[in-house]
């Protein structure tokens, strides 16, 4: 029996490094994708390459788009990267890419037919996240249904079944469970990176948005953060005493 393809959204980061570990584990050929889309912490694409190197990934696609040309981001134009941000405030922070994971996800589904994947992994989480509106389940609910009626595999698949599927297993965790599934899984998390206005040497600063959730999972986990940090400080008062 031939084994199931899925294609997988890599940045490069602790989710989605969980994600490629947990597909793995379900037997998946995998086909990852990144994306260089002008992001300013492209740092993480050194990252994704390393860890699909690592699982060994039948391929791994890097899609080049420019979401410079319509910025409107802390992540793709000069508009500073918030640090300390309250983490629990409902307003949604300028890191926040306009359509991202529309845009991410229909890349993923034209390759996802290309190569006969009925799967498709993001690893979008609605509890310890940044406020994302494109990370909330209604958002996947809703991209599946336009994927099974946009394209040949879901008008010619079976009556009542999808024909493409958006797999999100960590939808529902926190990011300390989801460093836990990791660590039963073997993800090496010194591979990851989460900044988003990395060091030119690409240490995280300790202080945006994704350093602050990581940090925080990390703690609740009762482990350490394997990855280079600028200043020390900014992890002291969040690794597990």
């Amino acid at each position: 029996m031939p084994q199931k393809r899925c294609v997988l959204l890599l940045s490069g980061g602790l989710d989605s490094a969980t994600l490629l570990a947990l597909a793995t584990s379900e037997g998946y050929l995998v086909h990852a994708l990144s994306f260089r889309y002008g992001q300013r912490h492209a740092t993480e694409l050194k990252a994704a390459e390393k860890i699909a190197r690592h699982y060994q990934v039948v391929q791994h696609v890097t899609a080049e788009i420019d979401l410079r040309v319509f910025g409107g981001s802390a992540l793709t134009s000069d508009i500073p990267v918030p640090r300390r941000r309250d983490l629990d405030t409902a307003e949604i922070p300028v890191t926040y890419v306009p359509a991202r994971n529309t845009i991410f996800l229909s890349y993923a589904l034209a390759l996802a037919e290309t190569r006969g994947a009925t799967d498709i992994f993001i690893g979008v989480n609605a509890l310890d996240y940044s406020g994302y509106p494109d990370c909330r389940p209604e958002f996947i609910e809703a991209f599946e249904k336009v994927a099974n009626l946009a394209t040949r595999a879901g008008v010619e698949g079976k009556v009542g079944e999808p024909a493409i599927r958006i797999r999100t297993p960590l939808i529902g965790l926190t990011k300390a469970e989801i460093i836990r599934l990791g660590k039963s899984l073997g993800v090496d998390y010194a591979m990851t990176t989460s900044c988003y206005d990395p060091s030119p040497a690409g240490e995280a600063c300790g202080e945006c948005d994704a350093c602050a959730l990581r940090l925080r999972g990390f703690a609740e986990a009762g482990l350490s953060d394997p990855a280079p940090y600028v200043a020390s400080e900014n992890v002291a008062s969040s690794s597990p005493t």
